[in-house]
């Protein structure tokens, strides 16, 4: 078991304890809430996790690498074409986190580099269309649309070049 499954186990062991300290009737109703919660999202869980597993089959680690690999960063000779990729792809990926995270486990898996990675994650979480027509503009105009929508178009490369770096520097010494 990694860190981050002993963090939600213990999260979750702890807001038991609380809630039973409440109102000993309260995990119950919690176990419920949660039933109703999975019965509302399991299948964009499913279908997320089935593309990712499709995704895994269909494109191959040299196209993976070529595109998304750690050769596809920023070098010496100033090859963006990971950071450019993500960007583009994080841009118009539609779905949300079901779809997107089951996916982007997958890519990193078989070998796509963490800095382009993390510029599609925050290319996808900054900007969505869908979200921006259907949502944003309507209630909040145009002009605070686009205000947040350009900056939110440029930064995350940016958050990327970021992301690799520390990505870099926390995962010294592992393996």
């Amino acid at each position: 078991m990694d860190v981050s499954l002993w963090i939600l186990l213990g999260m979750v062991v702890a807001a038991a304890i609380v809630a039973y300290v409440r109102d000993p009737s309260l995990p119950a109703a919690g176990l419920r809430a949660t039933g109703r919660l999975v019965s509302s999202v399991w299948i964009e869980l499913a279908l997320g996790f089935l593309l990712a597993g499709l995704i895994d089959v269909l494109i191959s680690p040299a196209a993976l690498t070529r595109w998304l690999g750690a050769g596809s960063g920023v070098s010496a000779q100033g090859d963006v074409r990971g950071y450019l990729a993500g960007w583009a792809v994080g841009l118009v990926l539609p779905g949300g986190p079901y779809l997107l995270f089951p996916l982007m486990a997958s890519l990193f898996a078989k070998g796509a580099a963490p800095g382009p990675l993390i510029t599609l994650i925050a290319a996808k979480t900054l900007v969505s269309p869908i979200r921006m027509l259907t949502y944003e503009a309507p209630l909040l105009g145009w002009p605070l649309t686009l205000s947040r929508l350009i900056p939110g178009m440029l930064v995350p490369p940016l958050v990327g070049l970021m992301g690799q770096f520390l990505y870099r520097v926390l995962s010294r010494g592992k393996g």
